[in-house]
């Protein structure tokens, strides 16, 4: 996974189809012979029907789920989930479904919210079965491809996030797009995709997390002095509060280790901490460390 993975952007109306056993046909005649070996309540001028030469049906097991039906069936849904959790902007996308389809869909969104960060690979079943229901939407789109790679399908993800691009032309994702790219081993496609896109219309939020990406990529690509350049044009000393400041610092303070420029990156990495109230980061553990780093002459 590369380094500085940036941060995700944001945090069904069908039953379930079920099958049971299907009780089998009554194996009895049917009618009841009497005395005279006729049956009761047919003519006696009428003959007797002949046997079809069919087997009787039988009950039988419900055949096993395919992979197919399980993606489409999902994860169990927490019975406190309720689908009024999800973020209003999405419900609001999800008006265009059938009451009961849009209720199904927003209850497995809600759930692969909960667990994008505990459990990756379970949110991403639930929004796999949000895309087998209303793969037309592109906040369904943006969903899967931001639990793909959180779980790690970064080819997944791309695919995911192009497709809700296309749809909805909008660049919010464009930090995890250039990412996955980078994770599958193509920095060059991750700086090709950023150059072609629209940063103005970008929060700071989102532009800092594609300058760490695209700094990422420069490393990857071995020049870090085109890495440092890219950071350091970024707003690292703003007045903000918001976790994007510290993330990129932390950034910039790694990339000034790697650098070899330990006293610098020390200056940075508690430059980090001073901002990560909700300590996102290891800003501190970091600064110690190259502190140790300085001390032994290393």
């Amino acid at each position: 996974m590369p380094e500085n993975r940036p941060r995700r952007p944001r945090s069904d109306g069908q039953s379930d189809r079920r099958g049971g056993n299907r009780s089998g046909a009554d194996q009895r005649p049917r009618g009841r012979a009497t005395s005279q070996g006729k049956p009761a309540g047919r003519s006696s001028g009428r003959p007797d029907r002949k046997p079809s030469g069919r087997p009787p049906r039988r009950e039988y097991d419900e055949a096993p789920r395919s992979d197919v039906q399980r993606a489409y069936d999902g994860p169990e849904i927490p019975e406190e989930i309720t689908g009024k959790e999800l973020d209003r902007g999405v419900a609001a996308a999800l008006r265009s479904l059938p009451e009961k389809l849009a209720l199904r869909v927003a209850r497995h969104l809600v759930a692969a919210g909960m667990l994008m960060d505990s459990d990756p690979k379970q949110a991403y079943q639930h929004t796999q079965a949000a895309l087998a229901r209303a793969g037309r939407l592109a906040v369904v789109r943006e969903a899967v491809g931001e639990a793909a790679y959180a779980a790690g399908e970064y080819s997944e993800a791309l695919s995911q996030l192009k497709a809700a691009k296309r749809m909805n032309g909008a660049w919010d994702y464009l930090a995890i797009m250039a990412d996955c790219e980078r994770a599958l081993g193509r920095p060059d496609r991750a700086l090709a995709l950023i150059k072609g896109a629209s940063l103005e219309k970008l929060s700071p939020a989102s532009l800092a997390e594609v300058r760490i990406v695209e700094a990422g990529a420069r490393r990857d690509r071995g020049e870090m002095d085109a890495a440092l350049r890219i950071l350091e044009s970024a707003p690292l000393m703003s007045k903000t509060r918001e976790p994007w400041l510290a993330r990129l610092r932390y950034a910039y303070a790694d990339a000034l280790a790697a650098d070899g420029q330990l006293t610098d990156a020390v200056t940075w990495f508690h430059r980090t901490e001073a901002v990560d109230a909700s300590e996102a980061t290891d800003a501190g553990a970091r600064a110690a460390e190259v502190e140790r780093q300085l001390e032994s002459g290393s």
